[in-house]
């Protein structure tokens, strides 16, 4: 669990380097545009990975916007840090992305990110069965989110999250998880 937490402030320290531009553009001074919350069902089968090994679980997820690095209307390209924790000792992670967001219309938004995350799984173990073999502790991190702004400060979304090593590493069982979360805008 300390790992973990570790893990979390490493990405932290990344992502505030990654939000240091977006400081300049923040209109109130300060870098963090949002904060988002959410319950994510852990290592979903039939998704981007195929399969699934380790236990469902309901993971915890927390997130940090920074302010966009690049803004129009229709869209903003932004950096985010944040992290998923497995409560039953399972895999967990902390990531720093960057994410495109897509604005149709002022009421929904579509996200897409890529990033780095860095996981406490397993790399390749034969004796733990029940756990996903990663190949690596560092990995790719894209996610995709669509979301409802419910008014100028909350929104609510359904959020998906993909690790794997892009097949450079010998064991590549990736991992999916999805689910929903709750978005507040300072």
């Amino acid at each position: 669990m300390l790992r973990s937490f570790a893990l979390l402030a490493v990405a932290l320290i990344f992502g505030s380097t990654l939000a240091a531009r977006a400081d300049e553009a923040a209109p109130n001074g300060g870098i963090i545009s949002e904060l988002k919350i959410g319950v994510l069902a852990h290592d979903v089968p039939d998704l981007w990975s195929g399969f699934q090994v380790e236990s469902p679980a309901a993971d915890l997820n927390a997130e940090i916007d920074f302010h966009p690095l690049w803004a129009s209307e229709a869209s903003s390209v932004r950096p985010a840090i944040g992290g998923t924790l497995n409560r039953h000792g399972q895999t967990s992670h902390a990531y720093a992305d960057l994410r495109w967001q897509i604005n149709p219309s002022p009421i929904w938004y579509l996200t897409f990110g890529i990033g780095a995350a860095y996981n406490n799984g397993v790399i390749y173990d034969p004796t733990q069965p029940d756990r996903k073999w990663l190949g690596s502790h560092i990995l790719f991190h894209p996610s995709v989110e669509f979301g409802l702004n419910l008014d100028p400060h909350s929104s609510l979304s359904v959020y998906f999250e993909h690790m794997s090593n892009g097949n450079l590493a010998t064991y590549n069982e990736g991992m999916d998880d999805i689910g929903v979360r709750y978005g507040f805008k300072f």
